[in-house]
């Protein structure tokens, strides 16, 4: 089995799937493509179908998208508890990894993933104020259901989905409850995204368009244009 994954420091989607692979043991090579550089895109779509990261390899089979990932290793596993074991928290486990999937376009966009980097200040807290409302609303429902210290109790695949949201929450010193600060710490301290930050920090690689420097000067020179 391989992962096609892309920058550590950048690709919150790679990481996602490479923490399911990773915390719940599932042997499996490792395939990093680029997310810059010269004919990165045609790079990418040589081993991608849909032409984007992450995408698993398992034999003649090719899964592209991390949910499918995720489900995919699910069936193949079952005894690993990717997903919560209770058919209600299996189910509102779910239900947050299709919303994470979905949505908080508004924090994606004002604050792209940047492991080895902190900004604090660099994001208007108003232009993500409604995600990270409801961010803090659904860590905070479920916290409180399963007594944390993950959103269902122990680390599943709902806390990969949302391990991205809690690097940008660290990058970017931005404002949350006490309830979604611990839990940012609790994603940090796990072991597997542990050893995904490590690698991320020695990346040489700048993708410009991840930057924040870099779309703030962008948006600056939009306005005055």
């Amino acid at each position: 089995m391989k992962l096609i994954f892309a920058n550590r420091n950048y690709s919150s989607w790679s990481l996602r799937a490479w923490l399911v692979l990773r915390h719940f043991n599932i042997p499996f090579d490792e395939d990093l493509v680029m997310l810059s550089g010269e004919g990165w895109r045609e790079a990418i779509r040589r081993k991608s179908p849909s032409g984007k990261v992450p995408v698993l390899v398992d034999g003649d089979v090719v899964v592209p998208e991390t949910i499918a990932i995720i489900e995919y290793l699910n069936d193949k596993y079952p005894a690993k508890g990717i997903w919560p074991s209770s058919r209600v928290e299996r189910a509102l486990a779910r239900a947050a990894a299709a919303e994470m999937h979905g949505g908080f376009t508004a924090l994606r966009n004002a604050a792209p993933m940047n492991l080895r980097a902190s900004h604090p200040g660099k994001v208007d807290p108003d232009e993500v104020a409604a995600d990270l409302k409801r961010i803090e609303r659904l860590w905070g429902d479920l916290l409180s259901r399963s007594g944390g210290p993950y959103l269902f109790g122990s680390f599943t695949a709902a806390d990969a989905m949302f391990a991205p949201v809690a690097a940008r929450i660290r990058t970017y010193g931005l404002p949350v409850t006490d309830v979604a600060a611990e839990y940012v710490e609790a994603i940090y301290a796990l072991p597997a995204f542990q050893d995904w930050l490590a690698e991320a920090i020695k990346e040489p690689w700048v993708v410009e368009d991840d930057e924040i420097d870099v779309l703030i000067a962008r948006k600056a020179a939009a306005r005055q244009a």
